[in-house]
């Protein structure tokens, strides 16, 4: 067999194996591998490449020394996950770098950080002052993560003791001018639909390079042209809006009646479309 062959086959047979074994392995990002899992999937590498080129050895060595190496990953893997001990040795545990919004001096030594190196881990969390900062672990990874004081910390809805609704999952319905019938119909919608949809803001299912549906219901759709301005959905605010007038008016007609039962009714359903808003505000003012 000429030598050509021989290593185009090792090679896609090396494939094939490092692919199986992968998946059997998982799939942690890098910044999430541990130091073992770091050195295992460089010596597989090694392996494989060793496998593919060398041919005066059998191929079939570096076959079982791959196995071997992904029977001890997924060994490490499972005294992981089963020993709190054996996790902490094997992965490391985070290091506190700032508490009480001080400098840890002696846990930045031992994690080998200048001042320098931590500022700019916090400006990469768009932290630029150490004053604002309340506690801060760097973690086995690697990263670092920040809790700033409660007076630094961005304002939510939860905080001013607004209720929020829940957001749904998004579903993407067109993806390079293809629809996508299966998360349509997980959203209770059709192609018919989806076709009324992008007829009001004139464009056709070609045209659309992604388009996405809401846990509302809403579309919003970019187009091949970035030149083209897609309309924003407005049947929300629309709805919202309706139903403030629908109110206002109610009670404009409950001043205006002279006989009281007519000024009662007026006004009792004008408490009712208010007591609807109040339901509702959550899910039409987002």
């Amino acid at each position: 067999m000429p030598d050509w062959l021989e290593v185009a086959l090792r090679t896609l047979s090396a494939v094939v194996v490092l692919f199986v074994l992968t998946k059997i392995l998982g799939k942690r990002q890098i910044s999430q591998l541990s130091l073992f899992e770091y050195i295992t999937g460089i010596t597989i590498g090694s392996i494989a490449a060793y496998v593919s080129l060398e041919l005066r050895e059998s191929w079939l060595l570096g076959v079982i020394a791959l196995v071997v190496w992904a029977g001890v990953s997924l060994l490490m893997e499972f005294l992981t996950i089963k020993s709190k001990t054996w996790r902490d040795w094997i992965e490391g545990k985070g290091t506190v770098l700032i508490k009480d919004g001080r400098v840890m001096d002696d846990n930045l030594k031992k994690s080998r950080l200048t001042v320098d190196e931590l500022l700019e881990q916090l400006r990469k969390k768009d932290v630029f002052l150490l004053a604002d900062v309340e506690f801060a672990v760097i973690e086995s990874s690697g990263e670092l993560n920040v809790l700033l004081k409660r007076e630094n910390q961005p304002i939510t809805p939860k905080h001013l003791g607004i209720k929020v609704a829940p957001e749904p999952e998004p579903a993407t319905v067109i993806i390079d001018g293809n629809v996508m019938d299966e998360p349509l119909a997980t959203r209770g919608f059709n192609r018919r639909w989806l076709h009324t949809e992008l007829e009001k803001i004139g464009v056709t299912a070609d045209n659309v390079f992604v388009a996405q549906v809401d846990g509302f219901g809403q579309l919003y759709v970019d187009t091949y042209d970035d030149k083209w301005q897609v309309p924003m959905p407005q049947e929300k605010e629309l709805l919202f809006a309706q139903l403030k007038k629908s109110e206002a008016d109610l009670e404009l007609f409950a001043l205006a009646c002279e006989r009281d039962e007519a000024k009662q009714m007026y006004g009792d359903c004008a408490g009712l479309i208010q007591s609807v808003l109040e339901q509702v505000r959550p899910l039409l003012s987002r």
